[in-house]
């Protein structure tokens, strides 16, 4: 029952990561559900639904159907679909608690599709129950492994950009992150950019990763094809970072994503701060008293046990915290709580 939330609604699963890195690739993403999770990604999770097109499409699976397993009727009416959106570049099936349940063979879903629709395919096995970056981190491993094949010469002074989605920077246009980059071209792969971006990775100087989402897809490219890259998140709220310097000091939690969160306590070059996240947590970006949060009680016990005087977080934590008494600083986390930014956060 650790995942219990009594306090906090629940944070954006698996589905919706996948959705929000595939959305404006120019692909045909089918979620493959009777509605209710599609409902969820396009009503909640995904603000890129009210401005920027995509085809992004349920299943509308029935009882029978999911019951039964019938992936036929599936790979039927994706191909239906394929006649009506001719530029396609690729298809996507995007899975939810009910293949899960149900165990559907990913794997064969990719072969039918590609055999009776003639474009490449992406089937990726996220069940609901996980956060949003698991799925994100799955459907950046599977956009590089299949698109980017080639070396091509490398671009002096380009910079590609992981972990760019709104689920972890409240930004739905990159023009908002990447103006704070000194670089000669940057690219968010995911936002506002296409599949050619993918198919031409290579010709990037240089990764940098914004959220843990992008980590393990960074580290196989580097391993692949020798692109160097590091992590660091350009585009903090330039009031949150005045606040935090102003309580330096003082004993501070910062609670986000863990690269966010990193680059916030190094804003402040505070050694009483430490971080924590619900999401993805890699023991090699983190200090020592930093920790990865496993429940609400959990989180308010630490909170107790190391006298925090200063948390910075989502909105959404207030309600958490009913009863302490220190000085919160809102920190928007979409992920958490679907709250956008309105800043700018460079010149």
């Amino acid at each position: 029952m650790k995942k219990l939330l009594k306090a906090l609604s629940p944070f954006a699963p698996d589905d919706s990561g996948a959705c929000s890195v595939l959305y404006e690739l120019g692909g045909i993403v089918v979620i493959c559900d009777a509605g209710g999770c599609a409902g969820n990604v396009c009503g909640f999770d995904e603000p890129r639904w009210h401005e920027k097109r995509s085809a992004l499409f349920s299943a509308g699976l029935r009882d029978m159907d999911a019951i039964l397993g019938r992936d036929e009727r599936l790979v039927k009416k994706l191909a239906k679909v394929c006649t009506q959106v001719p530029e396609a570049a690729f298809t996507a099936v995007i899975g939810t608690p009910v293949p899960a349940v149900i165990a559907t063979d990913f794997h064969a879903l990719e072969r039918m599709a590609e055999k009776q629709t003639g474009l490449p395919c992406i089937a990726l096995n996220t069940d609901g129950t996980k956060y949003y970056d698991k799925g994100a981190e799955k459907a950046y491993c599977a956009l590089f492994r299949r698109f980017a094949r080639e070396k091509l010469p490398v671009k002096p002074g380009k910079v590609g950009i992981l972990g760019a989605t709104p689920l972890d920077t409240g930004f739905t246009h990159a023009r908002d992150i990447v103006r704070a980059m000194n670089c000669t071209e940057a690219v968010c792969f995911g936002l506002d950019s296409s599949l050619d971006e993918i198919r031409r990775v290579t010709e990037c100087e240089k990764l940098y990763v914004i959220a843990p989402s992008g980590l393990k897809a960074a580290q196989e490219l580097h391993e692949h094809f020798g692109i160097p890259y590091e992590t660091g998140f350009p585009c903090l709220p330039p009031e949150v970072v005045a606040q935090a310097k102003e309580i330096r000091g003082s004993k501070t939690l910062i609670i986000h994503q863990q690269i966010a969160a990193n680059a916030l306590r190094e804003q402040m070059e505070d050694r009483n701060a430490d971080c924590a996240t619900w999401f993805l947590f890699s023991p090699d970006l983190a200090r020592e008293q930093d920790f990865r949060i496993t429940g609400e009680d959990m989180l308010l016990e630490t909170i107790r046990d190391r006298g925090y005087e200063v948390i910075i977080a989502d909105n959404a934590f207030r309600r958490l915290l009913r009863g302490w008494e220190g000085t919160f600083i809102p920190f928007a986390h979409h992920a958490v709580s679907a709250e956008l930014r309105t800043d700018t956060c460079a010149p």
